[in-house]
C-alpha cells in the first residue's frame, strides 16, 4: 500500500457511536507504522495518522476521564 493509500484499510467505528445510523463518529484503522483516523460522515475528506505511542496515550487519557 502506498503511503497515502487508504483503500485497503479496515476501518472500525466506536461502539459508542450515536446519531442517524451511527454516522456521528470517527473511524480508526491500524496500519504499520501508524494509526489512521477519519471522519465517518465524510470518509473522503482526509485521514490523520498518529504514531502508535501517541494513539495509546490518547486512548489512555480518554479512559481515565470517563
Amino acid at each position: 500500500m502506498a503511503a497515502g493509500d487508504t483503500t485497503d484499510l479496515i476501518w472500525r467505528k466506536s461502539s459508542y457511536s450515536t446519531g442517524a445510523g451511527g454516522q456521528e463518529c470517527v473511524e480508526v484503522a491500524f496500519r504499520s507504522p501508524s494509526v489512521a483516523v477519519r471522519d465517518s460522515k465524510n470518509p473522503g475528506s482526509g485521514v490523520l495518522s498518529f504514531p502508535p505511542a501517541q494513539w495509546r496515550a490518547f486512548m489512555t487519557r480518554l479512559r481515565v476521564r470517563r
